[in-house]
């Protein structure tokens, strides 16, 4: 019986599986050039599937012997010595396990000069082969400084010297970033690359992209024809929705359906509210995918790029910078017509309550539910309550907070969360390029939508008022709530507490200064 994959490779006969080399390149050619290639995506993806099952396919083929060799185990490990000690019994231990290689035993000795010991070892090899080799180097990222360069310098001095010596036929450089972005994992000032690079022996660096509708689709039908328990057409449109076909996100969000919520049962059918009921378990649960992603969210570089995106201030965002890159490379970003946002919108969701799970717990529990009564969302009540919250407390809370440029935004949802986990919910909209970021609250069938802002100058509350009602429209909502942030120093606290109802553009908005 199979099931959905949550944890490492996908496995043939075991797994609920869509093949991974549809959402890459041709390897096949790659290696027939006699290519050395980097095959780069963020974590629980298919990287290691999709490698492990080239191996498998070229295994069987017969043209070369393929070998999986994961580096994992040299994570962090900086001095070269030590370093290729580890790589070399990695190297051994993928070579003993392999079922396609006549040969077991591979060299790892380190000698006197671990600086050319791998490519030696190497050379050695495959001088005892009947058929070219191609290896798949899987977690390459997890080298570390000299180690790392020195890793990659012996494979292109190799590479470069295989016309008149014996050494790899092709090989692949597999982890969560591209070659162009090693340089970066380098310590500032320690080495110097020269004119050799190691990083210049790359013929293409490939990606694997998430799942389209079809593939999510194709993936469920093997339940079905597994069970007889059927995942709707309207379902999969959600769930496609909701993870944007990442992989992890969507076996994760059917496991969770069919085998948590339903407990395996399956003559009861799937609705779309087991999706939504599935998505919250994760998120509340924060499985060791999703932590490992929030860990990231502390690190300097990581805010630097993420608070603009929650603020929507494009104009402080570096596409092309290192941290850029960085964040794009782990998954949490994706750039979309020039914009950066979320991944996905459970991402967005899980970023937003990561960075404010904290505060919503040292809030009063008398919040949850309080401004809820017949069905209904009390939201001017619960706004002019943040009003006096805010004044009284935000000098305390902002120190509070890495993310102090928006402070003020997570605050107010955390405030929100914490009121609505007495029965609503917050749908998120944010991106680099909308200079804001859109909320809509909603208890039942009733919804309220809210734009967040900070002060930016005179035009900021008439350039809010046409977003939200642009918003607005797009939800089909007459009423909306719009709220200012004053961080100027100067204005009193008089002056900031505010509140003021407009007609604008045929909607009714209020206009809420704190």
């Amino acid at each position: 019986m199979r099931f959905f994959n949550i944890a490492g490779p996908c496995i043939p006969g075991e797994h609920y599986m869509v093949p991974a080399g549809t959402r890459c390149g041709d390897l096949k050619s790659l290696v027939m050039e006699r290519s050395c290639f980097v095959i780069h995506a963020p974590r629980q993806t298919g990287k290691t599937t999709l490698i492990q099952d080239f191996v498998r396919q070229i295994g069987e083929e017969g043209n070369y012997y393929g070998l999986y060799c994961s580096l994992e185990t040299a994570q962090g490990i900086s001095e070269v010595r030590d370093g290729m000690r580890v790589i070399l019994s990695a190297v051994q231990d993928a070579v003993h396990n392999s079922p396609y290689l006549p040969v077991k035993t591979f060299d790892r000795t380190v000698d006197d000069v671990p600086e050319t010991v791998l490519k030696r070892n190497l050379a050695k090899f495959c001088r005892d082969l009947d058929k070219p080799l191609v290896i798949m180097f899987d977690e390459v990222d997890c080298l570390a400084d000299r180690t790392l360069i020195s890793f990659l310098r012996q494979l292109r001095q190799g590479y470069v010297e295989r016309a008149v010596t014996p050494f790899v036929h092709a090989l692949a450089l597999v982890g969560m970033r591209n070659i162009r972005d090693y340089k970066a994992m380098l310590r500032e000032g320690r080495d110097t690359l020269g004119s050799a690079s190691p990083f210049n022996i790359v013929t293409e660096a490939l990606t694997i992209r998430n799942f389209s509708r079809d593939e999510l689709a194709l993936l469920l039908q093997q339940h079905a024809e597994a069970t007889g328990q059927v995942f709707t057409e309207t379902v999969v449109n959600r769930m496609h929705e909701r993870s944007g076909g990442q992989p992890w996100l969507c076996n994760a969000l059917a496991r969770e359906i069919t085998v948590k919520l339903l407990g395996r049962d399956t003559s009861k059918p799937i609705t779309l509210d087991l999706v939504d009921r599935a998505e919250e378990n994760i998120i509340m649960r924060r499985d060791t995918h999703i932590d490992s992603l929030l860990e990231r969210l502390k690190e300097p570089r990581v805010r630097r790029i993420m608070e603009p995106v929650i603020l929507g201030n494009q104009v402080d965002l570096e596409f092309a910078g290192d941290d850029a890159s960085y964040v794009f490379d782990l998954g949490l970003l994706i750039k979309n017509m020039g914009d950066a946002m979320p991944a996905n919108p459970i991402y967005g969701e899980v970023i937003i309550r990561a960075l404010t799970f904290e505060t919503q717990f040292q809030l009063p529990t008398t919040l949850a539910g309080r401004f809820m009564a017949n069905g209904h969302l009390d939201m001017t009540a619960l706004l002019k309550d943040f009003q006096q919250f805010w004044r009284q407390n935000s000098d305390i809370w902002l120190e509070k907070f890495d993310y102090k440029e928006a402070a003020p935004h997570l605050i107010l949802q955390a405030f929100l969360q914490r009121v609505v986990n007495g029965g609503g919910s917050i749908d998120r909209e944010y991106s680099a390029g909308r200079g804001r970021i859109d909320l809509c609250v909603g208890l039942g069938e009733y919804r309220y939508p809210i734009e967040l802002k900070i002060r930016y100058g005179s035009g900021t509350r008439e350039k809010g008022l046409d977003q939200l009602a642009g918003y607005m429209n797009h939800l089909g909502l007459r009423e909306g709530w719009l709220i200012i942030f004053e961080r100027d120093p100067g204005p009193t606290w008089e002056q900031k507490i505010s509140w003021e109802t407009r007609d604008h553009a045929g909607k009714t908005i209020h206009i809420v200064g704190c």
